[in-house]
């Protein structure tokens, strides 16, 4: 009986035992786990960005830093069109009208003033600090600036001085300048013009380029002659009127001194192309800008020297102003539009710009870094010219478009044999009605 309750006892404790151990959970397949929704990528902000169809290489480095500014961040997308730089202004004036501007424009700086006036563009203040618009050339905040608000931001300026064949300066017995210090006075350049012309390799002593036709190149090119007389395309002190000062004793000597040059032989007013100075070699100087610097360099090699513009009998002066851009009043995106436009200013992007196009950089860290345009650099000329007061901007009015178009006509007369007296009348008669018919271009 005690072994049959001990057995018992065991089975009892085997019992309870069993009991107590954790019951095993019941087998399952395992759970998918579901990978989290990816966030939607923010759609990029689309703006439109109009440009002239200018200089080749400047079309390549634009479409590359458009390229560059889409591939490089997620939030703007940038879609450069070009229009036709000939009839660039009136295109940009029609969509105006129309209401089909872009978001960033770029236009030639004293155009600015008629579309600031007209209500097309956004000023910039708010997105240029103090410090940013020190880094400027003065010029460029000159240019960009309607009304006591800028308007505008170049990524270069222009240079515009005489480029000489240093062979036949030499052999013509003529000093070269080298600094803006230094330039010929007047007579000397009358005195260098004879003794060129002198020369029996030289058919004409000066090109003015002719060749680019009647246009924005006359009044840029040859308004400084005037106002180096002491005339002007228009009164300064109001803008109300250019009777007495485009048509006044000072601007008739300046322009009749220069039909002379045509009468006398020294230039030509109709050359067959484009390359009588640097390819045919066929004119000792030539009086242009910046952008044919690569041209030259590489037809005179060694012989090219840049020459700043000569003293002229009332003050120094010279061309500047060039194309910039601007944020339009029709832009849906301003802020992405600025973004761009920041962009295109960097200096590096900058001299990606003016390395290619050989023009003047438009910020002073970028100018310390050029080759070119440093102190000692081979076009160092135009820099001194921007900075020490030679270059003077075009008229800050809205009525620049009359203003250039009635002088190019001028121009284009006079250098064929009219009448210089009677053409600036001319050109003071249609510059005045255009300020009449618009109230004096008040400012909105």
């Amino acid at each position: 009986m005690k072994g049959l309750r001990f057995i018992s006892l065991l089975a009892i404790a085997a019992i309870l035992l069993a009991a107590c151990q954790p019951t095993p959970a019941p087998t399952q397949p395992p759970v998918a786990t579901k990978a989290p929704t990816p966030e939607p990528k923010a759609e990029k902000v689309k703006i439109t960005v109009w440009f002239h169809s200018g200089k080749g290489e400047e079309r390549e480095v634009l479409d590359a830093q458009v390229k560059d500014f889409n591939a490089m961040q997620d939030e703007v997308e940038v879609e450069a069109v070009r229009l036709p730089e000939g009839s660039y202004n009136e295109q940009v004036s029609a969509a105006a009208l129309a209401g089909d501007l872009p978001d960033l424009l770029d236009f030639d700086g004293p155009f600015l003033y008629n579309y600031a006036w007209g209500g097309y563009l956004t000023p910039l203040d708010s997105y240029v600090s103090d410090e940013l618009k020190a880094d400027f050339l003065p010029s460029i905040i000159a240019q960009g600036t309607y009304g006591g608000k800028l308007y505008s931001l170049g990524t270069f300026d222009s240079g515009l001085a005489i480029w000489g064949n240093k062979a036949y300066l030499e052999k013509a017995g003529v000093r070269i300048p080298t600094s803006v210090e230094d330039a010929w006075t007047f007579d000397e350049f009358n005195d260098a013009l004879e003794k060129l012309q002198a020369l029996d390799e030289v058919e004409y002593a000066i090109d003015f380029k002719m060749n680019y036709g009647q246009g924005e190149w006359y009044t840029y090119g040859f308004s400084p002659i005037v106002q180096g007389f002491g005339g002007d395309l228009i009164d300064r002190t109001d803008y109300m009127s250019a009777d007495g000062v485009l048509n006044g004793p000072d601007a008739v000597k300046a322009m009749t001194w220069f039909q002379g040059l045509f009468q006398k032989g020294y230039s030509n007013v109709k050359p067959a192309g484009d390359d009588d100075f640097y390819g045919r070699k066929i004119t000792a100087l030539s009086y242009v800008g910046h952008w044919m610097w690569t041209p030259h360099k590489e037809g005179l090699g060694d012989d090219l020297v840049l020459i700043p513009m000569p003293k002229w009998p009332k003050r120094p002066a010279t061309g500047m102003g060039s194309w910039c851009w601007g944020i339009t009043s029709q832009s849906k995106h301003p802020e992405a539009a600025w973004k761009f436009l920041e962009y295109l200013i960097d200096p590096d992007q900058i001299l990606r710009m003016t390395n290619a196009n050989g023009a003047v950089p438009a910020r002073k860290s970028a100018l310390a870094k050029s080759d070119l345009y440093g102190e000692g650099g081979p076009l160092n000329i135009f820099v001194q010219q921007l900075d020490g007061g030679v270059a003077i901007p075009r008229p800050i009015t809205p009525a620049y478009p009359t203003i250039t178009e009635s002088f190019a006509e001028a121009v284009q007369n006079i250098v064929t044999g009219a009448d210089v007296k009677t053409e600036l009348d001319k050109a003071v008669q249609k510059i005045d009605q255009d300020i009449e018919d618009n109230q004096g271009y008040p400012i909105k």
